[in-house]
């Protein structure tokens, strides 16, 4: 095998120097056409996400059993804590007291702890995905 010579090194790097400067990309341009609806979608689904609609969202659940004492647990609640929404779920054959719709597992568990002297058996149970 022979080894090159500077000379012969410089001529192949000056050949790759050239064919380099022949080989740029051209600059093109880019003309993106949306919908008119595309920015009234995206901003109903960031209303959507903020409200709780999509996504995964924390609750508390303070109850499960039957529908009378469901009813008296939100009532209770409610009385005592106005400041977080509550709902009755019904999954077969109980009845489910789930009060808030937390962003985030810290926001819960702060209110957890709020509720826990009035609700001992409150929880936070594992966001479902829907």
């Amino acid at each position: 095998m022979r080894i090159l010579k500077i000379k012969d090194c410089f001529f192949i790097g000056l050949f790759l120097l050239g064919i380099q400067q022949i080989g740029v990309a051209q600059i093109g341009k880019v003309n993106i056409q949306q919908d008119a609806k595309i920015p009234n979608l995206l901003e109903m689904k960031s209303e959507m996400t903020k409200d709780g609609k999509f996504g995964d969202r924390y609750k508390i659940q303070l109850y499960y059993g039957d529908n009378n004492s469901a009813s008296e647990v939100i009532k209770e609640f409610r009385s005592l804590h106005s400041e977080w929404p509550s709902q009755i779920i019904y999954e077969t054959p109980n009845y489910k007291v789930w009060i808030g719709n937390f962003r985030n597992r810290l926001e819960a568990d702060r209110a957890l702890m709020k509720v826990k002297g009035d609700f001992p058996s409150a929880f936070i149970p594992k966001p479902q995905r829907d």
